[in-house]
């Protein structure tokens, strides 16, 4: 239940935090800042309250947006999966390769750029020949 709350709560708040008026709302909380500067004499508090304020609100945000990428990222793999799956012809051996070591993908990026390579010299055509037989 706590992480359906987390989720929803995080998915608004970066959402609403993506707008244009965030932003603006952002850049007047500065500009109205700078200008209370003189009123308060340019004080080492005048400067802590917006330097206190913009540390916890980036450690917060840098959370929120870490856990929309990560959903993202995991709902992005699981529909490049499916189609992996569903695709006749496809390499279901690819499923599920985020979850390899860098060296290891990138190994099977080099094999998969060299099969390519290959293909290629033999059969100029043959990989866009390929993909329009599919359909």
């Amino acid at each position: 239940m706590l992480d359906r709350m987390f989720t929803i709560v995080a998915g608004r708040i970066a959402a609403l935090a993506g707008q244009p008026l965030a932003f603006i709302v952002a850049v007047l909380l500065i500009v109205g800042w700078g200008l209370t500067g003189p009123v308060f004499g340019f004080s080492d508090t005048w400067q802590l309250i917006v330097n206190t304020s913009t540390t916890i609100v980036t450690f917060l945000m840098v959370f929120l947006i870490q856990n929309s990428q990560n959903r993202d990222a995991a709902a992005l793999q699981a529909k490049l999966d499916e189609l992996i799956r569903a695709m006749e012809g496809a390499r279901n051996e690819f499923i599920g390769i985020e979850h390899r070591s860098d060296i290891e993908i990138e190994a099977i990026r080099a094999a998969i750029e060299a099969e390519v390579r290959a293909n290629a010299a033999e059969h100029p055509a043959a990989t866009v020949e390929r993909l329009r037989n599919r359909y």
